[in-house]
C-alpha cells in the first residue's frame, strides 16, 4: 500500500465559519460534518477536518495544488472579497503573486489566520 496523506485536523475558533471560508474561496463542496468536526474534502480524496477550539490558534501553513483555470477563478474570489494576499509566505509582498518554478502562487489567511496558499506549479519542479 502506498503511504498517502488522508487527513489533517485544523484548528479553529469557529469551525463552520473556517471550513465554509476555504470551500467557498475554493470553490469546493460545502463542508460536512462527522463527529465534532467539519470536514472539507479535497479532489484528491485528503480532508481537513476543522476542529473548534478555545483561546488562541496557532497559525499553520496549507498549500493546494491547483490548475491555471482555478487559480483565475480563486483568485477572483479572494480579490472579490476583499481578502489581502501576498506572493510570499512572510507576507513581505502585498498586493503581489509570485511566478516559481513558472507557475503562479499567493498567499493569504483564513479567518483564524492559518497561511493558506494557491499554487499552479510544485516548488522545484523548473519552469
Amino acid at each position: 500500500m502506498a503511504i498517502q496523506l488522508n487527513h489533517t485536523i485544523v484548528a479553529a475558533r469557529d469551525k463552520a465559519k473556517s471550513a465554509n471560508f476555504l470551500t467557498e474561496i475554493l470553490g469546493l463542496p460545502e463542508p460536512t460534518t462527522f463527529g465534532p468536526f467539519q470536514v472539507v474534502q479535497t479532489d484528491n480524496d485528503v480532508s481537513l477536518d476543522f476542529y473548534e477550539v478555545a483561546g488562541d490558534v496557532v497559525s499553520q501553513h496549507y498549500a493546494f495544488l491547483i490548475s491555471e483555470e482555478e487559480f483565475d477563478q480563486i483568485f477572483d474570489r479572494i480579490r472579490q472579497r476583499g481578502v489581502p494576499y501576498w506572493a510570499d509566505p512572510f507576507h513581505d509582498k502585498p498586493g503581489e503573486i509570485n511566478t516559481n518554478d513558472g507557475g503562479r502562487g499567493v498567499y493569504f489567511e483564513d479567518p483564524d489566520g492559518h497561511n493558506l496558499e494557491i499554487i499552479t506549479r510544485p516548488y522545484g519542479s523548473g519552469g
